[in-house]
């Protein structure tokens, strides 16, 4: 049934943010709450018996649905920002993109050694901005609890990416 609500409002958008690229746009789903709170009661059901200290929502759109369910688990919330847009001190990470090279950075105080950190995005796809925030938490000397995702873009195999930080993959649709 979440499925099938999912597939009705999320939007493809063609050649965004390039051409040869459909780009799958969640904004939609943000205009009805009562979807929004079956979102968050599914990842809550899906990660039932995940030990988690803190979820670590991805900028700029795992932190919608990272925030939300950071709350329902009743554990603090952390942003996992691009290099620059967080105002205290950093750990960084840079990865590789298809068009370059980015950096994402988390406070250094975000959580204490040995949290337990469900990584939150909205959509995997080739998986980098995700492996890089599996190594800022293991800089900080945390482990990846599990990763949940709106939606996995499975063509691009980026799940595989992902198993050796935590075999806990939760993603809501599949394309």
């Amino acid at each position: 049934m979440l499925i099938a609500k999912l597939e009705q409002v999320i939007r493809d958008v063609p050649d965004f943010p390039k051409p040869g690229i459909v780009f799958k746009d969640i904004t939609p789903i943000l205009q009805d709450p009562a979807l929004c709170t079956e979102i968050v009661d599914a990842f809550a059901e899906q990660l039932a018996g995940t030990a988690i200290d803190r979820v670590a929502g991805i900028e700029s759109r795992g932190f919608l649905f990272g925030l939300m369910l950071a709350n329902r688990l009743n554990v603090p919330f952390v942003p996992i920002r691009k290099q620059g847009k967080l105002p205290y001190k950093t750990v960084s990470e840079s990865y590789k993109l298809e068009y370059g090279q980015a950096t994402i950075e988390v406070h250094e105080d975000a959580f204490p050694a040995g949290s337990r950190i469900l990584i939150h995005d909205d959509l995997l796809a080739t998986g980098g901005t995700v492996v890089a925030a599996s190594k800022l938490i293991e800089k900080l000397g945390g482990t990846v609890a599990g990763f949940s995702f709106v939606i996995s873009l499975a063509f691009l195999h980026g799940e595989g990416r992902l198993t050796r930080f935590s075999d806990k993959i939760v993603s809501l649709i599949r394309y």
